[in-house]
């Protein structure tokens, strides 16, 4: 498939698109770390899986728009897990 065929992407699909890529290139940053540390490997391994399929069921169901609200939704699921292991390092460092 040329790049022709391809519809262009709108500004609200590309910043979508690109929290949802920031997000799941923080979370392989975390498995990273989890596995060089030993700490929270199982969360850091399940939040990728959950990524995964998080992300391509919702894009299916979405026929490839990452502007569509259950995209949006999957990329605030990810943002509230960060928060929550922000949360938790805070709660570990004090």
């Amino acid at each position: 498939m040329s790049d022709a065929d391809l519809p262009a992407l709108t500004g609200e699909q590309k910043r979508w698109a690109f929290a949802a890529a920031a997000l799941f290139l923080l979370a392989v940053g975390f498995l990273g770390f989890a596995l060089n540390t030993g700490v929270m490997v199982v969360f850091a391994v399940g939040w990728i899986a959950l990524q995964i399929f998080g992300y391509v069921g919702a894009l299916k169901f979405a026929k490839g728009d990452f502007a569509h609200p259950l995209f949006k939704s999957q990329v605030m699921l990810h943002v509230m897990a960060l928060g929550l292991l922000a949360a938790v390092i805070l709660r570990a460092v004090r």
